[in-house]
């Protein structure tokens, strides 16, 4: 206390007051509003919460302040040091005020009229920051040497060393000094060199005006400063000061993969846990933590650890963007990313920096056009280099129209209708190799595939012209999901062409669209429990439905055509809408709506024929989902996303299981399997058999295409692809799921799959397999062309070559001739 006294007096004499019984009468005034020195037990460092792939690399951070806690020990002994002799050379011996440093900076600033110099101790600076406003007056100094005291008094000195060099900011948004040093070695805290203890201890007086990065020689002078007082102080030796003075300083960051790679994934990581940190739901399952929402997720310090594979992760989001840049590229050319007067052109030129190296990889690099003829456009690169884009690489740029395909609309063969001068677009080296990585767009080494043969910019000369491809973004979006069955870990989700934290919007778990023909399992599904085979015969004829009140309908199927009499298998193989529609009718709508939500599609679904062929929209994780059943021998998978959740410390917070369910029986799953199978064997998505290994799935287009699915499956993966606009218009002519969809699946189940032996799909008991005449539903006999091996529920399969189609519902219907004879 004579300590807090005298520092008291030193104090008041400089205001003018003279006294020792006024120091005690300023003490008794200051003590009286004082906050209570145990706030500083419950204060809690504001701490980055890490976010783990399921191999344990870190995926992203949230935090308001980049900070992460490290204990003591496990810092290097010269960094408390290194603080201590630069900051509070008397730390260890004073008594929270250091009544020599307040003398020294006394006369300091009264000898030169200003204040100059400073005397707060590590302790007070602790106090400041932790119970006390920034203000900078004489109350509060006095209030911050009574609370220092009490401090010292509470806490020992190692608790306040660690929780200053925890708090303390030590610029470019880093607090605390593992945030230092892996922002500016890019570093643990405890692989620091002496060197480099000293750079982070030279850093809290002016963070901003000592920043190593763009002030690296004031910095070098600082930690000399440092150094010094540390062996002046005997902290370090001679030799020691010598061998870090003469270190050479390497600034660099440790990369900060927040949204990078998984930026869709992390995203969604995040909304959940603001949800399930909610103050309801921690108080309802008694959890240790009292901070809720934003402030646990942003401030906790949390341990984060998801499902997501990398390796399907990295494979996913290449091959949604590799299939959203080839269907946009079909579609035509969007045009160019701006137009700008001849007056322009030298100081647009100036701002690029070119160089034919950034072409290299399929890079892609922005071009000014400055003549056009019918065979090409030149361009310029910068202000050095010339390039070419011939008209037989611009082929595909036709004026977009949705109503005509690709190859009824042909190629363009004059460049000057694509093109005119001043047009500023995107370019690629013809010839480059590898994966294009557009300025534009998050560096990412895998974002657009472009398979042409090498291109060595070393070859080209400044005096040249450049041989470059018209390159655009996409307008085109997409998403995809990807469920490990075994596990139930959502190993892949990808919502979209490009990630940015500015449009964060998910496709693959907010985008609700219409899922077409792939809604049809879930119909075909529901049939099964209600008497229909995959023998059954339905009737792929016209017929038009006569509802009270309503406008007739006339299902149709996608080519207009009529198949007449086949079996239910067939149906689903070749996606027959007519046939669907039917099966629905006499199934009944409202066992069909329940079977959806049996394989967890949400929402209130209306019991309408027209939602047997897709019309209620989904999200394409939800259709993942659904289609785990299939996958699982009936057992429907809820994946999960986040498997545990630790606290600062690495304490368990919380574990989290996939939620798994029985939804259909296993005999029904085989069934819906198999005929799954066969659409890629003989049905709309037989590309997938490239594959080589038990494959099922389904194809699935809304009306107009402006929605196009593909949702396949394995014993061991569900993955759920979709593709559409955002603003709901066409993709275009024949854009269907097969083609705009199903080569996304493709290109990445061939890199991921082979993570996985092949497996066929296992037949559980109550299965009879036999063999099918496909024009009857009746025993394949020796005249049977095409006989089906399908799979039947025990008891169900037919004893006899007769079949047994369904009848149509005469009062509900007209007559299928009649309507073809109506040019129906």
């Amino acid at each position: 206390m004579k300590r807090v006294i005298i520092y008291l007096l030193s104090i008041v004499m400089g205001l003018g007051i003279i006294g020792a019984g006024a120091a005690v009468a300023v003490y008794i005034w200051a003590s009286k509003d004082l906050p209570s020195i145990t706030k500083v037990d419950d204060y809690r460092l504001p701490l980055v919460t890490t976010v783990y792939d399921r191999d344990g690399g870190v995926i992203g951070y949230f935090c308001n302040e980049k900070r992460f806690l490290v204990n003591l020990e496990d810092m290097p002994k010269y960094l408390p040091l290194a603080f201590i002799a630069m900051e509070d050379k008397n730390f260890m011996t004073h008594d929270g005020v250091d009544f020599t440093a307040i003398v020294r900076a006394f006369y300091t600033n009264l000898r030169t009229g200003k204040t100059t110099a400073g005397a707060s101790t590590i302790t007070q600076q602790v106090v400041k920051r932790l119970l006390l406003s920034s203000e900078k007056s004489y109350e509060r100094k006095i209030k911050e040497a009574i609370l220092a005291y009490r401090l010292e008094k509470h806490l020992g000195k190692d608790q306040i060393l660690y929780i200053y060099l925890n708090e303390i900011y030590l610029g470019n948004s880093s607090y605390g000094v593992e945030a230092a040093a892996r922002t500016y070695f890019a570093k643990h805290v405890n692989e620091l060199t002496l060197a480099e203890c000293a750079v982070l201890a030279g850093l809290p007086q002016a963070p901003s005006r000592n920043n190593p990065f763009t002030m690296p020689e004031a910095t070098k002078r600082r930690q000399e400063g440092v150094l010094g007082r540390m062996l002046e102080d005997k902290h370090i030796t001679r030799a020691e000061y010598d061998e870090a003075i003469a270190q050479p300083l390497v600034y660099k960051s440790m990369p900060d993969p927040t949204f990078g790679l998984g930026a869709w994934y992390l995203e969604e990581v995040r909304r959940q846990l603001i949800s399930f940190f909610s103050e309801e739901n921690v108080r309802r399952l008694q959890l240790p933590i009292d901070l809720y929402g934003m402030d646990a997720v942003y401030d906790a310090g949390l341990h984060v650890y998801t499902s997501m594979d990398p390796f399907h992760q990295r494979n996913a989001e290449k091959s949604l963007r590799n299939g959203l840049y080839d269907n946009c590229k079909r579609q035509g050319w969007l045009g160019p990313l701006e137009n700008i007067p001849p007056e322009g052109y030298d100081a647009f030129l100036k701002k690029q920096t070119f160089s034919p190296e950034s072409l290299a990889n399929a890079g892609w690099a922005k071009a000014l056009v400055t003549s056009v003829t019918k065979q090409g456009a030149e361009v310029s690169l910068g202000e050095s280099y010339k390039g070419f884009i011939s008209i037989g690489t611009m082929g595909w740029a036709r004026t977009p129209n949705p109503k005509i395909s690709p190859e009824a609309a042909g190629r363009m063969t004059d460049a000057a209708k694509i093109l005119a001068p001043g047009d500023v677009v995107y370019v690629s080296a013809v010839g480059a190799e590898g994966d294009a990585n557009p300025v534009s767009l998050p560096a990412d080494p895998e974002n657009k595939k472009n398979p042409v043969p090498k291109y060595d910019p070393e070859a080209v000369a400044a005096d040249k012209a450049i041989p470059v491809c018209l390159e655009q973004i996409p307008n085109l979006q997409g998403a995809l999901a990807s469920i490990e069955v075994q596990s139930g870990d959502l190993v892949a989700l990808v919502g979209g062409y490009q990630f940015s934290p500015a449009s964060q919007f998910n496709r693959a778990t907010q985008a609700k669209r219409q899922p077409g023909s792939s809604f049809k399992p879930i119909v075909y599904s529901a049939a099964l429990d209600k008497g229909f085979t995959a023998g059954t015969v339905l009737l792929d004829f016209p017929f038009v439905l006569m509802n009270e009140g309503q406008k007739p309908w006339k299902p149709s199927n996608f080519d207009h055509k009529f198949l007449g009499p086949i079996v239910l298998r067939t149906a689903l193989a070749k996606s027959r809408n007519v046939c669907t529609v039917r099966v629905a009718q006499q199934v009944g709508m409202e066992a069909i709506v329940q079977r959806a939500h049996d394989l967890g599609i949400q929402g209130d679904i209306p019991a309408v024929l027209s939602v047997s062929l897709g019309s209620y929209e989904v999200t394409p994780l939800g259709m993942a989902e659904a289609y785990s059943a299939f996958a699982n021998q009936g057992v429907y998978i809820k994946p999960r996303i986040i498997s545990a959740v630790d606290d600062c410390w690495g304490h368990a917070l919380v574990t989290f299981a996939p939620d798994r369910r029985e939804a259909i029986s296993p005999q029904n799953a085989f069934i819906m399997a198999t005929l799954l199978k066969d659409v890629v064997n003989a049905g709309t998505a037989t590309r997938a058999k490239v594959l080589g290994r038990p494959t099922a799935g389904k194809t699935g287009t809304s009306n107009d295409a402006r929605d196009a699915w593909f949702i396949g499956f394995s014993p061991e993966l569900i993955t759920s692809v979709y593709v559409g606009y955002d603003d709901n218009s066409p993709i275009g002519r024949m854009e269907t799921g097969g083609r705009a969809a199903l080569p996304i699946f493709i290109e990445y189940r061939q890199v991921v799959d082979q993570k996985y032996e092949p497996t066929d799909f296992v037949k559980p008991e109550g299965i009879t397999m036999a063999s099918v005449d496909p024009s009857t539903g009746g025993l394949a006999g020796a005249g049977s062309q095409g006989a089906l091996y399908l799979p039947f529920i025990t008891g169900t399969e037919p004893h006899s070559s007769a079949g047994n189609p369904l009848q149509v519902k005469q009062d509900d219907v007209r007559s299928a001739e009649d309507l073809l004879k109506q040019n129906y």
